[in-house]
């Protein structure tokens, strides 16, 4: 089948992470681009590639992914959500299904991308948040976290907010157009929006934050992280299992881009 018999298929998807290495398929190892595309597999009767709008790490979690693949099936979008969510595993689903003008790429139209970090902050953990928060005991300062959250927006060089392999891209330049700490009950809610995110970089910043709201860094420690633009200075890096990728925006509605319409 040529690539003119073949239609751009778009999926917005919600997953549990926890049981996965990650988004991008990886050989011997559980990811949500196998489960995704095995799923196809038994569907369409295709053997296809999916690409992703964020490539979200191993135990991260999943509200509003969007993936796009070619495929050869005449299914509705309707029948593609149904049909895939029959065949994929309960911790992973497909929210809405879109087919798309053929130049549609899903990385590069993202304008921006949006994800939540959680926090327990009591004293005893949580099993019904197991899995979905980082539980830190002593009590976070919200306002001082805010102030090192005025810091990230903008554009910046967040080369010390990467993972050491995270920072060997070509720029480590990146726009934060919006990042803020919430306290719900016992929950804090970091949340940031971003052009798009080095390895590692949502992880590390909350790492480091959550040491300002411990008391355990200063304001102009935190600055002076940011400025030094050294790979892997920030952090520790959080644990996966608080991060969860909320939202992926593009210039308009994805309806406004559907050949349906």
């Amino acid at each position: 089948m040529n690539l003119a018999e073949t239609t751009k298929i778009l999926l917005v998807m919600e997953y549990d992470g926890s049981c996965y290495h990650g988004f991008q398929w990886q050989d011997g190892l559980p990811s949500i681009q196998g489960e995704v595309e095995k799923a196809l597999t038994k569907l369409t009767g295709e053997r296809r590639r999916v690409m992703s709008a964020s490539r979200t790490d191993a135990g991260v979690h999943a509200k509003g992914q969007v993936v796009s693949f070619r495929t050869g099936s005449a299914l509705s979008t309707d029948n593609f959500v149904g049909g895939l969510n029959y065949y994929l595993p309960n911790d992973i689903a497909v929210r809405a299904a879109y087919r798309m003008n053929d130049d549609f790429n899903v990385r590069r139209e993202a304008i921006s991308r949006e994800y939540s970090y959680y926090i327990l902050n009591r004293p005893t953990r949580s099993p019904i948040r197991e899995g979905f928060s980082y539980l830190v005991a002593g009590k976070l300062d919200i306002e001082a976290m805010n102030q090192a959250c005025l810091e990230l927006v903008g554009e910046h060089d967040f080369a010390s907010f990467a993972g050491r392999n995270g920072a060997t891209v070509k720029s480590t330049v990146r726009h934060v157009f919006r990042a803020v700490v919430e306290r719900e009950g016992d929950l804090v809610i970091f949340n940031i929006s971003a052009s798009s995110f080095l390895l590692h970089q949502v992880r590390n910043t909350i790492g480091a934050l959550i040491r300002v709201g411990l008391g355990k860094m200063t304001l102009d420690e935190f600055n002076s992280i940011l400025e030094a633009r050294e790979p892997a200075l920030a952090g520790p890096t959080a644990p996966a299992c608080g991060l969860c990728l909320n939202r992926v925006n593009y210039p308009g509605p994805l309806e406004n881009f559907d050949e349906d319409l």
